[in-house]
């Protein structure tokens, strides 16, 4: 759909540098959703995976040193990407030197090598289970109180370093985000994130 160069706004990365691929088509289809247009798999034009890494090339500095944190941060998000197979994606660059993180409700089968995943469980459909175990971040969209028990079902399935995140859905960030100061207050296993990306007007 898209690919553009900004700073990660939202969880464990929030405030890097990152070059984002928006992958078309979702069969979740959350009533919040601020990307509604990346619903349509056959809107938006195909492109080769060369095409694909020589745009994040262009932008993104790349340190060669895989042993670090510092190389240049590629996110594939939707969407939902993994629709989409992500195995020769994911290994061109990763080749060219980049770090891989993904965005996922994770209702589709893994694919693709990462160096993050981030894992954004959906109501209107589950993960599967192979996608929980693998999380490296949680990251639970809260829009009424009954998501506090709905997020936890979900980190008693994650492994024990996933870092955890209750994030307001943004339309009812003012009444929300007290409430999650206050959940995370009383259960500190849990940090806040917020769309910071939106508060500073970035894409």
């Amino acid at each position: 759909m898209e690919a553009f160069y900004t700073l990660q706004g939202e969880g464990m990365h929030q405030g890097k540098a990152a070059w984002f691929i928006r992958l078309g088509g979702c069969d979740v289809g959350c009533v919040w959703c601020d990307v509604k247009e990346s619903w349509d798999i056959n809107a938006h034009p195909q492109k080769t995976i060369d095409d694909i890494v020589s745009s994040a090339l262009r932008f993104v500095p790349v340190q060669h040193h895989k042993e670090t944190d510092n190389r240049g941060i590629v996110v594939i998000t939707g969407g939902e990407p993994l629709l989409h197979n992500l195995d020769a994606l994911t290994s061109a660059l990763k080749k060219a030197g980049f770090r891989t993180h993904i965005e996922t409700s994770g209702s589709s089968k893994i694919s693709g090598s990462w160096d993050w995943i981030c894992l954004s469980p959906k109501k209107f459909k589950a993960p599967l289970p192979e996608v929980i175990s693998r999380a490296d971040e949680l990251k639970i969209i809260v829009y009424n109180t009954s998501d506090f028990a709905w997020g936890e079902k979900y980190a008693a399935g994650v492994k024990t370093d996933c870092k955890l995140y209750l994030q307001p859905e943004w339309s009812k960030a003012d009444t929300i985000t007290p409430l999650i100061i206050d959940y995370i207050k009383a259960n500190p296993q849990w940090q806040l994130s917020l769309q910071v990306h939106k508060h500073i007007n970035i894409p």
